[in-house]
């Protein structure tokens, strides 16, 4: 078992360790969503046409690019405030667990998403956004509460879907102009990453392992 000083395990909720996790891990994400409004700004203050230049085209060899940079454009600053909000409250808990555990964990989650969309969506759309990373997160929290046997991050899974549960309808098909596909494959992808970057612990099938310390370069 691997331990902070003084015995802390940052992956037990109420210790000291775990709250520093989570404090530092709520810093770095409100770092982040600035980027994305800087993005925003510079896309509709130069007329750069992002969202076309580097959204997802579903079944285009030119939109696929679309996969990796779609997560980081928006349709208007509107749909960035949408997203921002639970882009941090989640991305805070899924990076409390170890910076590599949610780099390896979000590049999965884009990937599953950006593909799913590629293929499945309608090829006269351009999709963009961060929601299919956002379901993502929320998927990641779900399945670490099961298979982790982690109740925390099911209460927080839980604690969303009560606040913001009209988003959940947000996977099934819809007339709207909303990438359902983005927000399903999205959680799909966050399921698949929790199973295969899981913790393991006594009683979770091997050895218990954990990041010593949150650390940013």
């Amino acid at each position: 078992m691997s331990l902070l000083p003084g015995g802390s395990d940052p992956h037990r909720f109420g210790t000291e360790a775990f709250y520093a996790a989570l404090g530092r891990s709520f810093v770095a994400m409100c770092a982040v969503v600035p980027v994305l409004y800087l993005i925003e700004a510079a896309d509709q203050g130069l007329t750069l046409g992002l969202d076309v230049a580097a959204g997802i085209l579903p079944r285009h060899l030119d939109g696929l690019d679309g996969v990796f940079f779609s997560p980081f454009l928006h349709h208007g600053f509107n749909h960035l405030n949408v997203n921002s909000i639970p882009l941090i409250l989640l991305g805070t808990f899924v990076l409390a667990a170890g910076v590599r555990r949610f780099l390896w964990s979000t590049l999965i989650i884009v990937l599953v998403s950006g593909l799913g969309v590629w293929f499945t969506g309608s090829p006269d759309t351009v999709v963009v956004g961060a929601s299919g990373v956002v379901f993502g997160y929320l998927g990641i929290l779900l399945t670490r509460g099961i298979v982790e046997r982690s109740w925390w991050n099911f209460a927080v899974f839980l604690l969303v879907g009560l606040l913001g549960g009209w988003q959940l309808v947000g996977i099934l098909p819809t007339d709207e102009p909303i990438s359902w596909q983005g927000h399903l494959f999205g959680l799909l992808g966050g399921v698949v990453a929790a199973i295969v970057f899981r913790r393991r612990g006594p009683g979770l099938g091997g050895p218990r392992y954990s990041e010593s310390r949150l650390t940013f370069p």
